[in-house]
């Protein structure tokens, strides 16, 4: 294995949050008086396991970030704030390119799910770093149907079987980079990073994650965040 390297985080929160009926980035909505985002970037700063941040935003949002998140509450593990694109993948890769240091373990987290404990990251890295990729996640607590487009049910899985993924997503670096590398020559979409691995045939990894990691996606997690902020407290 050689040297080894780091364990970076890229945190992305390059996403509009249209469905936030906001105009703007979801991830600047205040929670208790204080930025999703910069909630979220604490976890990773206060994290032993983390050497490196890099914030993926929106590519008119990087001044803003550096001045009001960044500088503002004094992250000094965010070594670069960088232009995300299109997709969410699009931001991964941009992200994956501008890692220059030796890096031995990536996570991928996002930006709107500031309540990550900080065990998860641990967790997920030491799992990586034996296996090649680990992702957080919880069983599923409703019964999923799949429906075709006529609305009817065609097929009700294995509840048993059936998780909801959550980040962090952690890799070893060589393998995630060569995976979206490819995917992104391609053309191939991915909802989430260890899809790119699953198209390849690696192994991935599950890690118990918490039912309190939502992602704040719609006004209704902005009430349950709130919530759950409350109880921490």
């Amino acid at each position: 294995m050689g040297q080894k390297g780091k364990n970076i985080a890229i945190i992305v929160a390059a996403g509009k949050g249209k469905r936030m009926g906001q105009g703007f980035n979801k991830q600047y909505i205040l929670l208790k008086k204080k930025p999703i985002i910069a909630h979220t970037l604490t976890v990773f700063e206060e994290s032993e396991y983390i050497d490196e941040i890099l914030l993926v935003v929106g590519e008119n949002e990087i001044n803003f970030t550096t001045e009001n998140i960044i500088k503002k509450y004094g992250f000094k593990k965010v070594i670069q704030v960088i232009s995300g694109g299109k997709e969410r993948q699009d931001s991964v890769y941009a992200g994956l390119l501008a890692i220059k240091d030796l890096c031995e373990i990536v996570l991928i987290h996002d930006g709107a799910r500031p309540f990550l404990e900080k065990k998860l990251i641990q967790k997920t890295i030491d799992v990586a770093k034996n296996m090649g990729a680990a992702i957080t996640g919880m069983p599923v607590k409703d019964t999923i149907k799949i429906i075709n487009d006529k609305m009817e049910v065609v097929d009700t899985p294995d509840r048993s079987q059936l998780w909801g993924v959550q980040t962090p997503q952690a890799f070893q670096y060589r393998l995630l980079k060569s995976a979206y590398d490819n995917i992104m020559t391609e053309g191939v979409f991915v909802t989430d990073d260890a899809m790119a691995l699953e198209r390849y045939g690696h192994a991935v990894a599950v890690v118990q994650g918490s039912y309190e990691n939502i992602k704040i996606t719609t006004p209704e997690d902005l009430l349950v965040a709130e919530s759950i902020l409350r109880r921490e407290k």
